[in-house]
């Protein structure tokens, strides 16, 4: 099994069965490493050596967070100013996101038609995003998934698992 780091970053942890459920799923198996950013840095002083040398010992990452008011979690945003190293990019670095699966799973309280062209918002999840998969791309990261759970606070808990195993199910192809 891959090794994996899953960065996962919501602010309001507390009110998300959704991400609660994946995150004892990566708990309970060794070859997930989860990283909570908030419960980490809650001051938003993030160690970018310390994290810059972690992602090397990794062979495959999930970025975990939540749509917060169009956008990712401001941490996040902050995590990916700090952490990714345009030396990576020189070659004059060990660029560790290069040829790396990179997995996405977001969570939001709207609708899937809501996301959409003609939705409400105008815009699909990939395009509100599309900061965090460009910087992937720049890092020469393989981006084999984005798996978006919609309505997440109004999931059953038999919805969140069933949520949660098709993803497991795509980690395993």
């Amino acid at each position: 099994m891959k090794k994996t780091l899953v960065v996962f970053a919501h602010p309001y942890l507390e009110h998300s069965n959704s991400n609660v459920e994946l995150i004892n799923f990566y708990v309970r198996h060794q070859h997930f490493t989860l990283r909570d950013l908030y419960e980490e840095y809650p001051d938003f002083h993030i160690a970018a050596f310390r994290e810059r040398k972690r992602l090397q010992q990794y062979d495959r990452f999930i970025f975990q967070f939540p749509i917060i008011w169009f956008g990712i979690p401001p941490l996040l945003k902050l995590w990916i100013d700090e952490v990714l190293d345009r030396n990576w990019l020189t070659g004059e670095e060990i660029n560790p996101l290069e040829n790396k699966d990179i997995y996405i799973v977001v969570t939001t309280g709207g609708k899937e038609r809501s996301f959409s062209k003609n939705g409400t918002y105008k815009y699909t999840i990939d395009e509100i995003i599309s900061g965090l998969i460009v910087s992937l791309n720049v890092f020469k990261a393989n981006v084999k998934d984005i798996t978006v759970v919609y309505e997440a606070h109004k999931l059953s808990k038999k919805e969140i698992i069933l949520q949660k195993k098709k993803f497991v199910d795509t980690l395993n192809q």
